[in-house]
């Protein structure tokens, strides 16, 4: 008995002996928290406080992501707004969403068009006014579906890129907008499909390419385009419009693929700039007036027109435009006015000077009987052509032609038309066409080669100032 209860004490001794050394390891474990273990703890975050102290080193995370793309103040890159750039994947929503950025900032922004990728584009409209002056900076390259087939049958055929109702804004880059027009050419309607030059049955929208409506203050700088379906670019009801240092370029039979056209437009500068097409390079329409084009080097193509003007009986009205300081070469006209019969208002007071002509069928024209078929009636009504003058045209001609050819209405003559150093020989040979006069008339400054003979001098008795629609 003595030996059991020495034996129960012994057993209790140790058993409370080897509790409080457990415990004792335990609480020495937990306060050191930096011992290492063999094996990884994985720990769940715990929210912060809702108010940390100074020395908190937790802040917020940003409303939205940082943008690596957008790192200039000002500076709307497209990619920030998901445009992918491989010439493929429509970027027509990202385009759109960096506009509508870029035209809601109180201070001038920039809308970037990076280099080294290629852009699709639908149809599309970019609206203001903006807050602001804009910037679209074209380095890359920008293009539209490729042709007909690929066009989306709820957008418009007739055109691609279009600014509306913006005041103040830049187009400009060391980039291309190519329209890739080929497709759209070749429709069975266009004029050089058919036999003879005849058009075929068949849809014939085509878009134009770049498209300023009811705009102001407007640049169009340093941009190569290309190939458009039809026109290249197009200012309509637009004002202060400058264009400068650009290069258009598209096939010599490339139908309807004017370089700039510009309608109801006034006080535009066109310099420095390089145009080849398959129809006018540029084409003045109805309703403008102070416009100076100058240094431009236009061909092949179809030359420098002012019209075609008065079409479907219509009132057209253009004034002050000079032309000067350019080339014209292998084009099927140089400097022209063309008017349709039947229509009504005046052209005056246009200036073309110093423009070298380099083998151009019609070098000066004036053709008040403009028709696209053999169809045309002869009607009274015309628009009446005056104050015209021609000063420093030299150069070569197409021998197919006349050099100069004033084809003027029976019932209101052109008048004081002037001629002042025009020196145009034949490209081919020595025989020198004689130029075409019909009611026409004007007089000479100097001696023009070939000689013109054929203007009348003075005013026609006939014409009574009522009526004239001087606009």
């Amino acid at each position: 008995m003595k030996k059991l209860s020495k034996l129960s004490l012994i057993c209790v001794l140790f058993f409370g002996f080897f509790l409080l050394s457990t415990q004792a390891r335990w609480h020495n474990h937990t306060k050191h928290s930096k011992h290492n273990h063999p094996y990884k703890i994985s720990y769940i975050s715990q929210p912060p406080s809702t108010s940390p102290g100074p020395t908190a080193s937790y802040s917020p995370p940003p409303e939205e992501p940082k943008n690596p793309y957008n790192s200039t103040p000002g500076v709307f890159d497209v990619r920030s707004y998901g445009a992918v750039g491989d010439g493929q994947t429509d970027d027509t929503q990202a385009f759109k969403m960096a506009w509508d950025t870029a035209c809601q900032s109180e201070s001038p922004a920039k809308i970037l068009v990076p280099n080294h990728f290629t852009f699709m584009i639908q149809s599309t409209i970019f609206t203001g006014p903006c807050l602001s002056g804009l910037v679209l900076q074209v380095d890359g390259t920008i293009v539209p579906p490729d042709g007909p087939e690929s066009w989306p049958k709820n957008n418009s055929r007739r055109q691609w890129l279009v600014f509306y109702r913006i005041n103040e804004m830049s187009l400009q880059g060391g980039g291309v907008i190519d329209g890739r027009g080929d497709k759209w050419w070749h429709l069975p309607c266009k004029p050089h499909m058919g036999i003879n030059g005849t058009t075929l049955r068949g849809p014939c929208d085509s878009p134009v390419a770049i498209r300023f409506f009811m705009s102001s203050n407007l640049t169009v700088q340093g941009l190569r385009i290309k190939n458009s379906p039809q026109f290249h670019f197009r200012f309509d009801g637009c004002r202060n419009v400058h264009v400068e240092s650009i290069s258009i370029s598209a096939p010599a039979r490339s139908p309807n693929t004017d370089g700039i056209h510009i309608e109801n437009t006034n006080d535009v500068k066109i310099y420095n700039s390089v145009i080849s097409n398959g129809d006018d390079c540029v084409s003045i329409g109805s309703g403008c007036y102070d416009v100076d084009i100058r240094n431009i080097t236009c061909g092949p193509g179809h030359g420098i027109s002012i019209g075609s003007l008065g079409n479907h009986n219509s009132r057209a009205c253009v004034k002050n435009i000079t032309v000067r300081d350019s080339i014209i070469r292998v084009s099927d006209n140089g400097v022209r006015i063309k008017t349709w019969q039947g229509g009504s208002g005046a052209v005056s007071g246009v200036t073309f000077s110093n423009i070298h002509m380099d083998n151009v069928r019609n070098p000066i024209m004036i053709d008040q009987f403009y028709c696209l078929t053999k169809q045309c009636t002869n009607q009274t009504a015309a628009v009446y052509v005056s104050d015209i003058l021609y000063s420093g045209i030299k150069g070569t001609y197409d021998v197919r032609n006349a050099p100069m050819h004033f084809a003027c209405s029976d019932s209101l003559p052109c008048t004081n038309l002037t001629l002042s150093d025009v020196e145009l020989l034949p490209a081919v040979g020595d025989m020198m066409s004689d130029p075409y006069c019909w009611n026409a008339y004007g007089q000479l400054q100097t001696l023009t080669i070939p000689p013109v003979s054929c203007l009348l001098e003075g005013a026609p008795r006939s014409l009574l100032s009522d009526e004239i629609d001087h606009c």
